[in-house]
């Protein structure tokens, strides 16, 4: 038995080189081992750009989960406010009474309406703040004047949400005035 490296020159291989004989690749493979041998260095574009995205979205779940809980209370507060003129005002058209939104000392009152009436009168936070110009007018007619209430907190007095209506619409979060 020959090897092939060993054809050319027609010796046979000692009986302890046969099986070192047969781990030996072709000839002409010799090229393709080599390049494989060769050593990578560096990533791909794709590899590159997979890390980038996933980087990208673990950043983005952390920055969803920590967020500043004032500004989440200030986001509650002005959410639960739009829902309670909203209700306020619905009272008042099935009711064909005139009512008004005001700003009392550590809260808000609604005047026209029964005190059974079930709506809050105070904030969830006692560090939140209100600023309208005027009492709102929050019915009975179907239409009503643009209206407007600036929210703030104590701590925080930089951030500020707007409550309000064009006057055909429901009262909605407006976003930063």
């Amino acid at each position: 038995m020959f090897c092939l490296g060993a054809a050319r020159r027609k010796d046979p291989l000692p009986p302890r080189s046969r099986t070192a004989c047969r781990s030996l690749p072709p000839e002409g493979a010799a090229f393709f081992l080599g390049a494989a041998r060769r050593k990578n260095w560096g990533f791909t574009l794709l590899e590159l750009l997979l890390v980038i995205s996933i980087m990208a979205l673990a950043t983005a779940g952390v920055s969803l989960v920590l967020r500043d809980p004032s500004e989440t209370q200030l986001e509650r507060e002005a959410e639960r406010l739009a829902a309670l003129l909203e209700g306020a005002r619905a009272k008042s058209r099935a009711a064909g009474v005139p009512v008004r939104w005001r700003l009392i000392q550590g809260g808000f009152r609604f005047d026209g309406l029964p005190a059974s009436s079930g709506l809050p009168t105070q904030w969830l936070d006692s560090n939140t703040r209100a600023f309208v110009l005027a009492p709102l007018l929050l019915g009975p007619e179907p239409l009503i004047p643009p209206q407007t209430v600036v929210l703030s907190q104590a701590s925080h007095p930089e951030r500020r949400l707007q409550v309000g209506t064009d006057g055909l619409r429901p009262f909605a979060v407006l976003g930063a005035p």
